[in-house]
């Protein structure tokens, strides 16, 4: 048996709200608990105008219109309230005699629903409005854009395409693209992109496409698969770039690049290039020839390895300072040749930074021949220089001490002249051949202290020096001195490089301070040599040599420091000329030595240079 349940019971377990309106005045009938969240407090046989609830206002308004004509009425997405949303249905029912005895209220709660789709409608205008905007930048981009499916079939290409294809837009782009591509390359072209359809894959390659003029330009096509897992790709979105100049600039980098290493293998000189720290990454095939080593035998540091074994250390030093500081490096290493013989180099590295980075290029040119020469004409240089100075110095100080007894024999003679009467009848002739004579002797002694001085001044062109280089090179004439005593020469000249002076002159001054510094060095020590240049506050060039030799007595006056002929250390072998004539070149200059010293510690002499128009 069917068990039985009251009618009312079974509407208050519906799930939408259910109430009854009775009678004209329509006053609530039967109110389910659904329809509680609607009508609120309203109470059976109170009117529904009077306890609305959260009823909307439009349907009280028809309600009464409803009752009157026993129609139906349906309101979708009502809002009931300030976070509900209704479908709202209300229909009459009647009595025994048909006639409309009141309507039926029904309410199914559809906020959810309602807020999905508004969510949805404001996704869907976003979309078209991501959609839009993709479409302007991609249409608007120097570049063409294009969507192909998993069968190959283009359904997408941006105008830009048709503008350098010059095809019209109702072609068929699926048939017509293949026969624009270069026939060289449409075979690749097409296996290429079918693999990556068939592997799921993107890809990237380039390919020559044909303009509209019938020219064909070198394009880099790019895409990947629009992926939604697990299933598989189905589009490909992708971009083609007009790459030809960048190809061609390439091509043409590639073409010089190898024209350059021909013509560095082509030269006899050994050339190098290494990266920017320094590590060498290329030999010219003179290189090889010369060294009698491969490439991997060479390494990185090739030509270090290569040098004089009491150089390498240096060498390499001033490699890393030179990598470190992007400074030039230049010197003069002994490098060995493949039959094991050590031969003058000039190295030389510079360093080139390009969009690559930075890189250093280097040569070594052999100058055995020219170092030799040079040495040779170095000695005799020197040597004539010193015998020119020693000549220069007596003339000048024997044309200056002897004009004294002159004045002494001129004075005897004056008194003789007054104290003494001699018979001789050719008396006063010969006191006045006497008196002639003297006169002539000191006017030649004069006139040849003058003439040597004046010579000396005129005879030294001023230029613009090099002071490192000038260093070197006097350095360079005193090696055998140098490497004799095991001495130490260090050269600072950083900060004041160059130097307008006369360049015999400077030469002269320092070749004989460190001349000096050399032979008057301390037997306990080896010598150390200090030249250093620098300005005072005044903008003035100085040069400072320092030695940590014997060391003089400076203020004593029975030690005469720039006397001519005068010495502090006669166990020493010399002729006590060299500091009288570095004072005298500065002096003559304009320019002002000083000199501090410490017995047995050393001594350091401060040339401050005067300044000829022109400047420093």
């Amino acid at each position: 048996m069917i068990p039985s349940f009251p009618f009312e019971q079974m509407l208050g377990q519906l799930p939408a709200g259910v109430a009854t309106l009775v009678g004209p005045d329509l006053r609530y009938g039967f109110i389910n608990d659904r329809m509680r969240e609607l009508v609120g407090d309203g109470q059976p046989g109170q009117r529904v105008a009077d306890a609305p609830g959260n009823l909307p206002a439009v349907l009280l308004d028809v309600l009464p219109r409803i009752y009157a004509d026993g129609s139906e009425y349906t309101a979708k997405a009502c809002t009931c309230g300030p976070q509900h949303c209704y479908d709202l249905a209300v229909q009459p029912f009647h009595d025994e005699q048909g006639q409309v005895a009141g309507l039926l209220l029904l309410a199914l709660d559809v906020s959810e629903q309602e807020a999905a789709r508004q969510r949805a409608h404001e996704l869907a205008l976003t979309t078209r409005h991501l959609d839009a905007r993709l479409r302007v930048l991609t249409e608007t981009a120097p570049l063409m854009t294009f969507t192909t499916d998993a069968g190959g079939m283009v359904t997408y290409v941006s105008p830009q395409w048709y503008r350098f294809t010059g095809q019209p837009p109702t072609i068929d782009l699926t048939a017509i693209w293949p026969l624009l591509v270069h026939p060289d390359d449409r075979l690749r072209v097409l296996y290429e992109a079918e693999a990556a359809r068939r592997t799921g894959t993107g890809w990237s390659y380039e390919y020559r496409l044909r303009r509209f003029d019938g020219v064909y330009r070198w394009m880099l096509s790019r895409a990947l698969p629009e992926v939604h897992p697990p299933d598989a790709p189905v589009f490909w979105h992708g971009a083609l770039t007009e790459v030809h100049l960048a190809r061609e600039l390439s091509e043409a980098r590639r073409r010089g690049e190898a024209e350059l290493r021909f013509l560095a293998d082509s030269i006899p000189e050994l050339i190098w290039t290494a990266s920017a720290e320094g590590l060498v990454e290329y030999y010219n095939q003179f290189t090889i020839e010369y060294t009698g080593l491969t490439k991997d035998e060479l390494g990185p540091t090739g030509w270090v390895g290569l040098l004089y074994l009491h150089e390498q250390a240096a060498a390499a030093r001033r490699w890393v300072q030179s990598v470190a500081s992007g400074e030039a490096f230049e010197g003069e290493y002994r490098l060995r040749r493949h039959d094991g013989v050590y031969r003058w180099h000039t190295i030389r590295a510079r360093q080139l930074s390009d969009a690559n980075g930075p890189r250093w290029f280097g040569t070594c040119s052999d100058i055995e021949e020219q170092y030799r020469l040079r040495q040779v004409l170095q000695t005799q240089y020197d040597e004539l220089s010193r015998a020119h100075h020693n000549l220069d110095t007596f003339v000048y100080a024997a044309s200056h001490d002897l004009r004294q007894p002159t004045n002494n024999l001129r004075g005897l003679f004056e008194e003789l002249r007054r104290a003494a009467t001699f018979a001789d009848p050719e008396q006063g002739l010969m006191l006045e051949m006497v008196d002639n004579a003297l006169a002539e002797l000191d006017k030649t002694l004069l006139d040849l202290a003058t003439t040597v001085r004046t010579q000396r001044q005129q005879q030294e062109p001023v230029e613009v020096l090099d002071l490192g280089l000038l260093l070197e090179e006097i350095l360079l004439g005193l090696r055998p001195e140098i490497m004799q005593r095991g001495a130490r020469v260090d050269v600072n000249v950083g900060e004041a490089p160059g130097l307008r002076y006369s360049r015999a002159n400077l030469r002269s001054v320092v070749h004989n301070l460190v001349s000096n510094a050399l032979k008057f060095s301390h037997p306990a020590r080896p010598p150390h040599i200090l030249l250093r240049s620098y300005l005072t506050p005044d903008e003035e060039p100085v040069l400072e040599v320092r030695d940590n030799g014997l060391g003089m007595h400076i203020d004593d006056p029975a030690h005469p420091v720039f006397q001519l002929f005068a010495r502090q250390h006669a166990h020493v072998e010399g002729t006590g000329v060299g500091l009288y004539l570095v004072q005298r070149i500065v002096g003559s200059q304009g320019g002002h030595l000083a000199v501090s010293s410490t017995l047995g510690e050393g001594t350091t002499f401060t040339i401050y240079w005067h300044t000829p128009a022109g400047g420093f």
